[in-house]
């Protein structure tokens, strides 16, 4: 063979190397390119929450568009300086939201200042006439009192000579009506010092020594079971009608609030307050005293002036007016087959 025939069959093998080559590169791309496709179709259809919750977990960790991002790396990495209008913007932007941002405090703090100190006046205000109404209904109570005893002079002075007027006296002095005088004993009960948490230094709102209204009760009940022929609690005095109520943490006495410490005058016989200190009651308090720390003191008073109680307004019974007589009232036959 010849040198031009030999290098004719080279060049033919090459070429025909080199298409099988390409042909193989060109199947081998298009089986992968299949491949990818096939998988990317898989996770496609196995997931499509997932590319939903991503959009999502995206959206809101980065906010920002890639594009803005794009052009600020574009920008460093040409070395531009920034303009200098853009700068001021920023700066004058920034000045302004902090300058409304402080407008806004101030806004707020003037409105919360205002408002408490309008709570403030209008609770001092409140106050202020609460113990003006005070002062009003004790300037009137005095008043009833001396000319209830005017009209208990005058009422001596007409009946001075009536034997009645020793019964009277009597009587007014058991219902409370009439003020007195006499030995007895007077009970103080106050309430127990807050329980103080060491740690925080806060009050315990739930203090077991407190004094109620049902306190008071058991003890003027005591006091009565003892023998106390008139007794006054803070100076009010008890009468048949009269009650002992609490209202939220107040206590009232006839509807008129008392302060602690509570104390519990009685005029009585002899030896009250070993009777008072003795009795259920009184064993019970000490009790009181001694697991809760409540103030419980008895003590024998001689020269005990009480006070007359307030007038009760009673009400009496008339009997109805009569009524106009009727006629004869017919008897309504019975039905037949039924007994009278």
């Amino acid at each position: 063979m010849t040198a031009a025939g030999r290098a004719a069959d080279k060049g033919a093998d090459q070429a025909a190397g080199k298409a099988a080559d390409e042909a193989a590169g060109k199947a081998a791309d298009e089986a992968a390119d299949e491949a990818a496709d096939e998988a990317a179709g898989e996770r496609a259809a196995a997931a499509p929450h997932r590319e939903a919750s991503n959009l999502l977990t995206d959206l809101f960790r980065d906010s920002l568009d890639g594009g803005y991002a794009a052009a600020a790396k574009r920008r460093k990495a040409s070395g531009r300086p920034e303009p200098p209008w853009r700068r001021r913007t920023g700066l004058g932007a920034r000045a302004i939201a902090l300058a409304l941002f402080g407008f806004l405090l101030a806004v707020a703090y003037q409105h919360v200042v205002a408002g408490a100190a309008g709570n403030s006046q209008t609770r001092a205000d409140l106050a202020a006439e609460v113990a003006q109404r005070r002062a009003d209904a004790d300037k009137l109570a005095r008043d009833a009192e001396g000319l209830r005893d005017d009209v208990s002079k005058e009422r001596e002075q007409a009946l001075a000579a009536d034997p009645e007027l020793l019964r009277l006296r009597d009587l007014e002095a058991r219902t409370g009506l009439a003020r007195v005088q006499g030995n007895g004993v007077i009970v103080t009960v106050s309430d127990a010092p807050a329980a103080v948490d060491p740690v925080t230094g806060r009050v315990d709102p739930e203090n077991l020594g407190r004094v109620l209204d049902r306190d008071l009760q058991a003890i003027a009940n005591a006091l009565w079971q003892s023998g106390a022929e008139a007794i006054a609690i803070n100076g009010q005095r008890l009468t048949a009608t009269s009650t002992i109520r609490a209202a939220g943490e107040a206590i009232l006495v006839d509807f008129r609030p008392i302060a602690r410490p509570y104390m519990l005058a009685a005029i009585g016989p002899a030896g009250i307050d070993k009777r008072l200190a003795d009795s259920a009651t009184g064993k019970q308090f000490k009790r009181f005293v001694e697991n809760y720390r409540m103030v419980f003191e008895i003590k024998a008073r001689d020269g005990l002036t009480l006070p007359a109680g307030a007038d009760p307004g009673l009400r009496y019974a008339t009997p109805p007016p009569s009524a106009p007589p009727s006629g004869p009232a017919s008897a309504s036959p019975s039905p037949s087959g039924s007994r009278r």
